[in-house]
C-alpha cells in the first residue's frame, strides 16, 4: 500500500518531466527510423560519408522537431488556456523562451555528437550506412537526453 502511494506521489510530483520525456522518445523514434532509412539509401546515390551523415541529420531533424512540437503541445494545451478558455499567450511565450533556452544547448551537442559519431563509424569502422545512422544517433540521444534534462531543469521548465 505504500508503494502505491509513493509511485503516484512520484508521478504526480514529476509527471511534467515525465511526459517531456515521453515525448522527446516518440520523435527520437520517428527521426531514428526515417534517418537510418534515408542515409541507407542516400548511400546507393553517393559515396560521400560526410554528406551521408549531414542527410541523416537533416531527416532526423525534419521528423523529430515537428512531432515533438506536437506532443509536446497536445500535453501541455491546458497550462495556455485561461479560465474562459482563451488562449494564454503570455504563458505560451514562456514556455516557448524556455524550451528554446533549453533546447539550443542541447542540439547543439545532440547534432555535434550525432555527426561526429556517423562520421567516424563510416569512415573509420567502414560500417554500413544503416548501421552508422542508428549508432551514431543511439550515442548521440544519451548525450542529448541528459543535457536536455538538465537545461531543463535549469531553466524551470517544469513548475513541480
Amino acid at each position: 500500500m505504500k508503494i502505491r502511494s509513493l509511485g503516484r506521489f512520484l508521478i504526480d510530483r514529476y509527471r511534467d518531466a515525465i511526459l517531456f520525456n515521453r515525448n522527446l522518445l516518440i520523435a527520437a523514434a520517428c527521426g531514428f527510423i526515417a534517418s537510418t532509412a534515408v542515409s541507407e539509401l542516400y548511400a546507393l546515390y553517393d559515396a560521400s560519408k560526410l554528406y551521408d551523415s549531414l542527410v541523416a541529420l537533416a531527416t532526423d531533424y525534419a521528423l523529430y522537431l515537428p512531432v515533438f512540437g506536437f506532443l509536446f503541445y497536445r500535453d501541455n494545451k491546458d497550462r495556455y488556456a485561461d479560465e474562459q478558455g482563451r488562449r494564454n499567450n503570455k504563458q505560451l511565450r514562456e514556455d516557448l523562451k524556455k524550451l528554446l533556452a533549453a533546447f539550443s544547448v542541447s542540439e547543439v551537442i545532440y547534432a555535434m555528437a550525432r555527426l561526429l559519431a556517423q562520421y567516424q563509424l563510416l569512415t573509420v569502422y567502414g560500417i554500413q550506412p544503416y548501421e552508422a545512422a542508428m549508432l551514431g544517433e543511439s550515442i548521440a540521444w544519451a548525450v542529448f537526453f541528459l543535457s536536455i534534462n538538465l537545461m531543463a531543469r535549469a531553466v524551470r521548465l517544469f513548475k513541480s
